[in-house]
């Protein structure tokens, strides 16, 4: 493999032979995102299984009514890596993300353990959220006399055998993104829309009923074990609940697809970051306000906290905007993870085929359904709470990976062009990794022997396909600004 050059105007990477002369006749993404698209990819991505099922689950086992100050937490970590993703966005309008960035800072090699984090980010967080989903389906369904047999309605060690609902949640959406991103963003941009209004009357209605006792204590006494309560729960709330911040990391792989990036990506990344962090700090208060926080360890707590009003119409309400919530959620995690297979095969690090673009409908078709099938395997098999742990230590150690790459940008490269700069010098960056490490240190041992073995494997696939492969192609150069 040839030494990659970089410049202020162009990345020279590893190409697949097809694309080394006849660059320009080849499908490419379409071009037609506004800034407006990137913040409901970003809500849609953000506000789902995060408010909706996790918030229970943090509050009944690590935070009690302090998991205010878990999304405070998350929102402050997260604002700060925000503001490098969107320098970054704006440098290199490329797709891949974080993925791309580490290529071009790092090189290959780190550049394959970061995409292969992502894998493990994005088709978790998929596979979470497609599993709440699949839990507030059910409650509807229940409440219209329905009910599926148990072997269909969860995954082995939660009393079931597969989690029919959903795999096929996760096999519709695939089918919906294939068909092309202009269709699958307005049906997002319409679903974000709904269930924000509902959220707003969630907190609206529900702050009316709240009683405050049961904000108290606000950090519970710890109960001997870290993270069981007292501050220990706050930060590992934080960790647990932090996947759902991959909405930023979404955002980042449609740079390729966006009209103009260089002022979108900015707008899209801190717009969303306002919208997510102020719904995830109000739904807790009233959550918390509404139920005592040991009983909301439950697959709806929404639902749960909006019964406790009596307003037996609101909680349909309710049930159904959880529904379009998650359901969004799924979408772009869905969306993202395609994004990062297709640059990772543009740069011959996986099979050509998974940077196969759709002629017609110009979406990379192949990596989407084969994504889609195995994400649909594994939200029909895997418990929620292994997947929301395994998603938020992946998610932290991209971000902290692309909080050191603005900082090593800077000093390599400190004339090429940024339409956006963070503020604050290297304060913004150095506070994003710290942030990432102490929320990663916060969560349970089992969680980091999971992604070392996640990790493992993908080193074994780079030593024994992906260094091979890049070494046999060619050269390719993106441009600032190529819609690659």
């Amino acid at each position: 493999m040839q030494e990659k050059s970089i410049s202020a105007v162009s990345i020279r990477i590893p190409s697949a032979p097809s694309d080394s002369c006849t660059d320009t006749a080849q499908p490419t993404l379409a071009r037609n995102l506004s800034a407006l698209s990137l913040i409901c990819i970003g809500v849609g991505a953000t506000v789902g299984a995060g408010i909706f099922v996790l918030t229970g689950t943090a509050a009944a086992h690590y935070a009690g009514p302090g998991l205010m100050l878990s999304f405070v937490l998350g929102g402050i970590a997260s604002g700060l890596v925000g503001l490098c993703y969107a320098e970054l966005a704006a440098m290199m309008p490329v797709a891949g993300s974080s993925y791309a960035y580490a290529r071009v800072t790092f090189g290959a090699l780190p550049a394959w353990i970061v995409g292969w984090d992502l894998v493990l980010e994005f088709a978790l967080a998929a596979a979470t959220v497609a599993v709440g989903w699949s839990g507030y389906a059910q409650s509807l369904m229940a409440d219209a006399g329905f009910k599926l047999p148990a072997a269909l309605a969860a995954a082995p060690g939660e009393g079931g055998v597969v989690n029919l609902p959903a795999a096929g949640i996760v096999l519709a959406l695939t089918a919906l993104l294939i068909a092309g991103n202009r269709g699958a963003s307005r049906v997002n941009a319409a679903l974000v829309a709904l269930k924000v209004a509902i959220i707003l009357a969630f907190v609206g209605i529900g702050a009316a009923h709240v009683r405050p006792e049961l904000w108290s204590p606000l950090v519970p006494p710890n109960e001997g074990a870290f993270g069981a309560f007292g501050w220990s729960g706050i930060f590992r709330g934080a960790g647990v609940v932090f996947f759902a911040y991959v909405g930023f990391e979404t955002i980042a792989t449609a740079m390729a697809e966006t009209r103009n990036p260089q002022r979108d990506a900015p707008i899209g990344i801190i717009g969303a970051l306002i919208v997510t962090s102020v719904l995830y700090i109000a739904v807790a208060g009233v959550l918390t306000g509404l139920v005592p926080y040991r009983e909301l360890a439950v697959p709806d707590p929404i639902a749960k906290a909006i019964d406790t009003t009596g307003l037996a119409g609101l909680a349909l309400a309710i049930k159904v905007g959880a529904l379009l919530g998650l359901t969004t959620a799924t979408l772009t995690a869905l969306y993202g993870q395609a994004r990062i297979f297709y640059a990772m095969a543009r740069d011959r690090m996986l099979p050509d085929l998974f940077a196969s673009v759709h002629p017609q409908r110009r979406t990379p078709w192949a990596s989407q359904g084969l994504i889609g099938l195995a994400t649909a395997l594994v939200a029909a098999l895997v418990p929620i709470d292994v997947l929301g742990e395994l998603v938020s230590i992946g998610t932290l150690l991209a971000f902290g990976l692309v909080c050191a790459t603005v900082l090593i940008l800077r000093r390599r490269e400190p004339d090429r062009p940024r339409p956006f700069r963070v503020p604050g010098g290297a304060v913004v960056p150095v506070l994003g990794i710290l942030a990432c490490i102490s929320l990663m240190a916060s969560l349970p041992g089992d969680t980091w022997l999971r992604l070392a073995a996640w990790l493992a494997l993908g080193l074994a696939i780079w030593f024994g396909y992906g260094r091979r492969r890049m070494r046999n192609g060619p050269d390719r150069v993106i441009r600032a600004g190529d819609n690659q």
